[in-house]
């Protein structure tokens, strides 16, 4: 499989620009997937217009990447967007959709970053989810979900083979965002796509450095901090060859891990 990272450039509050942006960048994009970052319309987050930016049901998004995803014939990871719900709650949103333009999957954020208030305007997602794209099982999260190592457990154990993790992760953290894809690709075995935004808001600059590990941790490519889009090659058939070398998921000892669940279940 051929996956398509963008590195996009987000500018913050301008929907119409990233929109046109959004055409752009997957007009250079080769790959079998095209993947995003977070937030790509409206940049992380316009606290004060969460709810003037807010796309209900992600109406205009899937209008727009449905068609283009279809016309290209590719499947299109359209990172997230501020999602509103008609209940007037608003998400973390990304929708998935395939070679036939069909939005097949939407993953709402489950881990709000609290330190910049996310949780104060966002609803928490409270569903996993999986998908298929060209047969192959796939997953999604959203930036603070990778610090949060059971997520992205139980997404392997659900079978995926190919974690995307969509973000707008500042620099000064940059070495974290690194480090966590590396480790997640390994400890699950899996193929991690991380795809992180550019560009500057008020004093944060957004690091870029997008990455996609294989399932030894290996770094098949690593961008810089400007916007660009890359395409690289993932030999699936590495997993199978990876696991029957060292399969950690035959060696997991399930019945002590519940035992301290219910432990602290108990406790608390």
């Amino acid at each position: 499989m051929k996956i398509s990272i963008v590195q996009m450039a987000v500018e913050y509050e301008n929907i119409e620009k990233n929109y046109l942006n959004f055409k752009k960048l997957i007009d250079k994009a080769k790959g079998d997937v095209i993947v995003f970052p977070e937030t790509w319309t409206t940049g992380f987050f316009p606290k004060e217009n969460c709810q003037l930016y807010a796309d209900l049901e992600g109406e205009n998004l899937k209008k727009y990447v449905s068609r283009i995803s279809k016309e290209k014939n590719i499947n299109i990871i359209a990172g997230s967007i501020i999602n509103k719900k008609t209940d007037n709650e608003i998400f973390n949103t990304s929708f998935i959709f395939n070679r036939e333009g069909e939005n097949i999957a939407s993953y709402s954020k489950t881990h709000l970053f609290s330190p910049m208030d996310e949780d104060k305007y966002f609803k928490k997602g409270s569903e996993i989810v999986t998908f298929l794209l060209d047969g192959i099982l796939c997953g999604i999260i959203i930036c603070y979900d990778i610090r949060f190592l059971e997520l992205p457990r139980i997404l392997a154990l659900k079978g995926i083979k190919i974690l995307f993790v969509v973000a707008q992760w500042p620099i000064e953290r940059i070495e974290h965002w690194k480090l966590l894809n590396r480790v997640r690709a390994i400890e699950n075995q899996i193929f991690v796509v991380g795809v992180n935004a550019c560009g500057i808001k008020d004093n944060i600059k957004f690091g870029g450095n997008s990455i996609v590990v294989d399932p030894w941790g290996k770094v098949l490519c690593q961008l810089g901090e400007n916007e660009e889009v890359l395409t690289v090659d993932l030999n699936l058939q590495e997993l199978k060859e990876i696991r029957e070398k060292i399969n950690i998921y035959n060696d997991r000892r399930i019945e002590l891990y519940k035992k301290y669940w219910q432990e602290e279940k108990n406790e608390n």
